[in-house]
């Protein structure tokens, strides 16, 4: 099996095939990370209910939490209006950075003029 023909149509990929996939806690709103997906990544994830991403850096799939325990059970899926983002709301089980930390965005906020 594959990736639906009319989602694969939608998507708008880099020149590496992929597509950036924003992950976020479905009853907070909290943002927790940034990873990668190309067609496969998104297959697996429709269909296992788990995340699935390609690492850039090892060049391979993973699925979020089968090496650590960390996992993310996928509640919904949404492309955004251009195709070229996928939004990834789950329930996050541990940490979501490789670092440990609960999000990936907490390395510090950045200044911002006039912010109100």
């Amino acid at each position: 099996m594959s990736l639906d023909p009319a989602v694969a149509a939608r998507l708008k990929r880099t020149s590496d095939g992929l597509v950036p996939a924003v992950v976020q806690q479905h009853d907070t709103g909290e943002v927790l990370m940034l990873a990668w997906m190309d067609d496969e990544a998104l297959h697996r994830t429709l269909t296992t209910g788990r995340a699935t991403y390609w690492s850039r850096s090892r060049g391979e799939y993973w699925v979020k939490g089968d090496t650590s325990g960390n996992v993310q059970w996928v509640k919904s899926v949404a492309l955004d209006c251009d195709g070229d983002t996928i939004l990834l709301r789950v329930d996050q089980v541990g940490a979501a950075c490789h670092t440990g930390d609960r999000t990936c965005f907490d390395a510090g906020v950045l200044t911002v003029a006039g912010a109100r």
